[in-house]
């Protein structure tokens, strides 16, 4: 029996295959567990370390011990997602987001990715256009993306989510550029900051359930940050997903449409009901998973191990400390 199999319950790790590299991600792990509450997930990406996956594992253990809180929407407005594809695949993907009225496209570059935004656009010619750099550009570059892209495509774009990662470069960006700016990366790599001049950097805030630590460290980022938020996923399992959902669902305020529906972006889900989307939106509900989808994407014994040494890890560093004193308290 494993250690913590009293405070991760039912304790199952799957691989689910993605229909496209997203972020160089063929394969997408995700520990699923149940407490109290309902089910929920812990699935940092294989790269981080510990330090940047206890945001995570605590977010994992609220989703599964925690009610969520009041609920202000029963449905949630999404975004579809187009990763860097070929372009005679950009239909198909696109397909699967039906009724969506904005799309997110990942680009590297205006020479490499422009014909990306231009097949988006054939596709539905009233799309809002999302950029995502992931903070792939210098300043230089930046300007000159952005330029091209404008000088392209006009006032398309709803905003651009973090074109760079400097600070001092995002500041000089904004007052250049015609475009919006939204922060990913530099809210999730500075959780514990002040975010005092934000506003001098960015309009816009790019939030996900996870990275952020849960619903309750996540809306507590929100109003700390001042900014309209953007409710996003991490290539979440629908267990995942509902959380993400529900911290939407929590805003007084949302004034934009949600990135929580990549699961469009794996091969399969592992809940049931299916998470669906219908005419752009998805509802919002408590998921379970569903067992013969948990046995096809089972991982192998050796997966299963690294996982449950990985919250070990966390959890003996000092996390799970601090949960047990919470619960008591």
């Amino acid at each position: 029996m494993w250690q913590l199999d009293e405070i991760f319950k039912d304790l199952t790790v799957v691989a689910i295959p993605t229909r496209t590299s997203f972020r160089g991600i063929n394969l997408r792990e995700a520990a699923l567990f149940r407490g109290p509450a309902g089910w929920s997930e812990f699935a940092p990406f294989i790269e981080y370390n510990s330090a940047e996956a206890e945001a995570w594992l605590w977010a994992a253990l609220e989703g599964a011990y925690k009610p969520w809180p009041m609920l202000n929407r029963k449905a949630i407005g999404i975004n579809a997602t187009l990763p860097k594809v070929e372009i005679n695949r950009v239909n198909e993907i696109l397909n699967r987001f039906p009724g969506a009225k904005t799309v997110k496209i990942k680009v590297d570059d205006f020479e490499k990715d422009s014909e990306l935004v231009e097949a988006a656009l054939d596709f539905n010619p009233d799309f809002k256009v999302r950029l995502d750099v992931n903070g792939g550009w210098d300043l230089k570059a930046a300007l000159l993306n952005l330029y091209n892209y404008h000088l392209r495509f006009g006032n398309v774009f709803e905003y651009i989510e973090q074109p760079v990662l400097n600070i001092s470069d995002l500041k000089e960006l904004k007052k250049e550029i015609p475009m919006k700016i939204a922060i990913d990366e530099s809210i999730r790599k500075a959780l514990s900051s002040g975010f005092e001049d934000v506003n001098t950097y960015a309009d816009v805030a790019i939030i996900k359930w996870a990275p952020s630590g849960g619903m309750t460290r996540a809306n507590k980022l929100i109003e700390k940050i001042g900014l309209p938020a953007v409710i996003s996923s991490a290539l979440d399992t629908g267990i995942g997903i509902s959380h993400g959902l529900a911290l939407a669902a929590s805003q007084e305020n949302l004034d934009f449409d949600c990135g929580l529906a990549t699961l469009s972006l794996l091969e399969s889900d592992v809940v049931t009901p299916a998470i669906e989307i219908i005419d752009g939106t998805i509802l919002v509900n408590r998921v379970e998973p569903y067992e013969k989808l948990l046995a096809k994407y089972l991982v192998t014994t050796d997966r299963r191990i690294w996982w449950q040494e990985r919250i070990e890890e966390i959890w003996e560093a000092g996390l799970g400390e601090r949960w047990l004193n919470e619960q008591r308290n």
